[in-house]
């Protein structure tokens, strides 16, 4: 489409040429742009994820598995005045690094609180209940084939999770066969599995529990509400503060992960400023067609404080979780000897978390789903069969990031065991990926494209 006369060209706007990603230079015509438009599509996260997970597998395989590790054992420490930390590498991409996977985790769960799904009772009552089919059914499974008492016993709650990251990948490369209920559906669900899993890691994955630092990070919680309260709106004081609730619960016995949860749980989900009144105020300082950086400093704070916290805070952290924060937690935790493999079809916790996210997902789901239904508390999301819903279910057995994370509080100072689960876990991802795409692909076929509302608006 050619451009108005009366509209400037984007090469105009240069005032001594493009910056280097929008020139036509061979680097960033052939890596540098190719690199950013990989980076935007909704698997791309998925991926690096799977590539991480590869490359550790085949390291922990290799001649050089020691140096592997050495480096993820290797220690780590931190001694400023009164605070010492001495912890692997490993511990420290666990315990430090994955807050702002959980920091994310919780801004999202606000968000659909507030502004999502879950706001809206009818709308959520389907995936709540889908969601908690789908983690009693495999823990109970898990259950049954390691009870209290045995050696396995602390695993139950490794199949219960849910990885919304391969499963939304996963819907992605099917395209516009399923329909954009059907992906909320697995979005919501995948989202109060994200809860069920945070409350299972506070309750029942909870060390010796040191209520002195508990009550400090309650205190520093506490604080933040007030700072909120008095609308204070420095982002140093909530930094200051959040980094002081990851140390009380790191000292607590609570795993410290959890603080970035609730951290994000208070970040307000509504815009300090009114949007309409903002755009108003933006317009006149526009009006002249002159810009100095007073004027600058008031559109920054216009337009940023417009949006709320809780989506600026997604839109730039969500892809430091996606591209940084998680490859690195599966190359630090994925890596795993494959020679017992065989065991995880003849031992108990292998095969309980094999048999709890390839099938128990999906039972449950669908279970929890039929009953909803039935009982009139939900109704199927829109142009979703249930056939289509047993594919959503098998493809919510992907369990990978969080029950790697649940493997790795399981079993402490049983490595055998703790590697065993997670050889289970990476398989039954697997077999529960490709299970799923199957039965989606068999639900929908003969289906033509269900429209998206990006569709209506071009045609």
């Amino acid at each position: 489409m050619a451009t108005p006369p009366d509209r400037p060209r984007f090469d105009d706007l240069w005032e001594s040429g493009p910056v280097y990603i929008a020139s036509d230079k061979p680097l960033a015509r052939l890596v540098a742009r190719p690199v950013r438009e990989f980076l935007r599509v909704e698997a791309a996260g998925s991926l690096l994820l799977l590539l991480a997970a590869a490359v550790a597998l085949v390291w922990a395989n290799s001649p050089w598995a020691e140096s592997y590790d050495a480096l993820w054992h290797a220690h780590l420490t931190i001694d400023v005045g009164p605070l010492h930390l001495d912890e692997s590498l490993q511990h420290w991409v666990n315990d430090a690094l994955m807050v702002i996977f959980f920091f994310v985790v919780g801004l999202e769960i606000k968000y659909e609180l507030v502004n999502g799904d879950l706001r809206d009772p009818k709308t959520a009552a389907l995936p709540i209940v889908a969601a908690i089919g789908g983690m009693a059914v495999p823990a109970g499974l898990y259950v049954a084939l390691n009870p209290p008492g045995s050696d396995g016993a602390a695993g139950w709650g490794i199949p219960m999770a849910t990885d919304i990251a391969f499963a939304v990948g996963v819907l992605g490369i099917l395209g516009r066969r399923i329909p954009s209920a059907a992906r909320l559906f697995l979005l919501t669900l995948a989202i109060v599995d994200d809860i069920g899993a945070i409350l299972v890691i506070a309750v029942f994955y909870t060390s010796d529990l040191s209520f002195t630092w508990l009550a400090i990070a309650v205190g520093l919680l506490a604080a933040m509400v007030v700072a909120r309260t008095l609308r204070i709106w420095s982002t140093v004081v909530y930094v200051v503060l959040g980094v002081g609730v990851w140390f009380a619960l790191l000292e607590s016995g609570v795993h410290a992960t959890l603080a970035g949860v609730a951290i994000g749980l208070l970040a307000p989900a509504t815009p300090l400023l009114k949007e309409e009144v903002a755009r108003q105020h933006a317009r006149e300082a526009l009006r002249d067609n002159s810009l100095d950086p007073d004027e600058l400093a008031k559109l920054r704070f216009l337009l940023k404080e417009s949006v709320s916290v809780v989506e600026r805070l997604i839109s730039t952290l969500h892809p430091v979780s996606a591209y940084v924060v998680l490859p690195v937690f599966a190359l630090a935790n994925a890596g795993v000897e494959l020679g017992a493999i065989g065991k995880v079809f003849t031992e108990p916790v292998g095969l309980g978390i094999m048999l709890g996210l390839v099938l128990g997902k999906p039972v449950g789901i669908f279970l929890a789903s039929f009953l909803a239904v039935r009982l009139g508390l939900g109704r199927l999301p829109e142009h979703t069969s249930w056939s289509m819903l047993v594919g959503l279910g098998a493809v919510a057995g992907i369990g990978f990031t969080v029950s790697i994370f649940i493997a790795g509080l399981s079993f402490p100072g049983a490595e055998l065991l703790t590697d065993e689960a997670k050889i289970a876990i990476l398989l039954a991802s697997l077999f529960a990926a490709v299970v799923g795409v199957v039965l989606l692909l068999a639900a929908t076929r003969g289906r033509s494209a269900v429209p998206t509302s990006e569709d209506v608006v071009d045609g």
